[in-house]
């Protein structure tokens, strides 16, 4: 049963994932599809003091803007997009989508310029929230386009996102705050240790971390729902093969069965059943984007099916994921890319993961003491 749904959303938004403040300049990004939760969260900011301003979007324009716009005008950096992330103290960020697909016909070399185009936005995002300037949040509304590609009803999409967020608990901010506690024990026994060795039916791979490297608890405070620690392996450590389980959906283009050989950090094979062209302009993209920028293992138990949005995808209990490109700054990463493309396998039939050879996980599940 849904009650109050964007309402108990804004609440664990604006309390728990990133506290408001008094004069805040909050900054809430949002496809007109999440109206009912920008409407709350509005309302959620100005009750905690701070001064929300709204970037609502219109689908329909980026896809109009990318089809039609000459050279010039893809390589064109919008500056009041740049203006609000110099300026904002936090940004939410909705992902509402209206059609999934919206970027499926565009070709490859349109999309990759238009990215290049607001890399210095990207940077300016990633600095701001390195030095804790920006705080932010990136978190999902339900929409029929996002329930179709779930093969999912609306009404099942909002209750399977309602229990993902825990928003059916009695107390969904003490629940997130035991799922904080929960993954800190984790990362104290992963402290100091430098050897992974990830193995399994279809994966099997390894790298090494030192002490510039550190694992990040993901508590619902970056994402929502969360659930998930990771790291960024050492930039020429990774070694081995891996065929993802789950298909992965990036810049509007599915690809599915996506194999990858990693020696000394950088892929040097990739294939994929579906999708391959893509894939292979995303990895020729720039010089970090062969290079693996995240590792991580999925946690949320209330997540137990593949939907196509990797906000969730990447939670799954019993999963890990890994992201091509750029790296994350927090976990002590130093690699630089357009991309951050995260993609799934399950671990739930035969994983393991053995950190300086002592088994740490197995069958989508930790077996040490935390």
């Amino acid at each position: 049963m849904i009650e109050n749904f964007a309402s108990r959303l804004a609440r664990v938004l604006t309390e728990y994932s990133v506290p408001i403040q008094r004069g805040d300049l909050v900054v809430i990004n949002a496809s007109i599809e999440a109206l009912p939760l920008i409407e709350a969260l509005y309302e959620a900011v100005l009750e905690r003091g701070g001064l929300p301003v709204t970037m609502p979007t219109i689908p329909t324009l980026r896809d109009i803007f990318v089809r039609k716009a000459t050279d010039e005008q893809l390589d064109f950096l919008n500056p009041l997009a740049m203006t609000m992330m110099e300026k904002a103290d936090v940004l939410f960020s909705i992902i509402a989508p209206s059609n999934t697909m919206s970027g499926a016909q565009v070709p490859p070399e349109r999309s990759a310029r238009l990215q290049k185009a607001q890399r210095p936005v990207i940077e300016t995002y990633f600095k701001r929230t390195f030095e804790g300037t920006l705080r932010w949040n990136i978190c999902a509304w339900p929409t029929q386009a996002a329930a179709q590609q779930a093969e999912m009803g609306l009404l099942a999409y909002s209750e399977f996102i309602y229990q993902a967020c825990a928003l059916d608990q009695p107390d969904p901010v003490a629940h997130w705050r035991a799922v904080a506690e929960r993954q800190d024990r984790l990362i104290a026994w992963l402290a100091g240790k430098q050897r992974v060795e990830v193995r399994g039916p279809s994966v099997d791979l390894s790298f090494r971390l030192d002490d510039s490297r550190s694992w990040v608890n993901c508590r619902g405070d970056k994402n929502f729902p969360d659930g998930e620690i990771f790291t960024c392996p050492l930039e020429d450590s990774v070694n081995g093969t891996i065929e993802f389980s789950y298909p992965t959906i990036y810049g509007g283009r599915e690809v599915r069965g996506v194999c990858l050989r990693f020696e000394n950090g950088r892929v040097v094979e990739a294939s994929a059943e579906h999708g391959e062209d893509f894939l292979l302009s995303r990895l020729d993209m720039d010089e970090g984007a062969r290079t693996l920028g995240e590792f991580a293992i999925g946690t949320n138990k209330g997540i137990q099916r593949f939907t196509g949005e990797t906000l969730f995808d990447e939670k799954i209990g019993g999963t890990i994921h890994m992201a091509l490109g750029q790296s994350i700054e927090d976990a002590g990463g130093v690699n630089k890319s357009q991309i951050h493309w995260d993609i799934v396998h399950s671990m739930r039939d035969g994983g393991e993961i053995w950190v300086d050879g002592e088994l740490f996980y197995r069958n989508g599940d930790f077996v040490v003491e935390a």
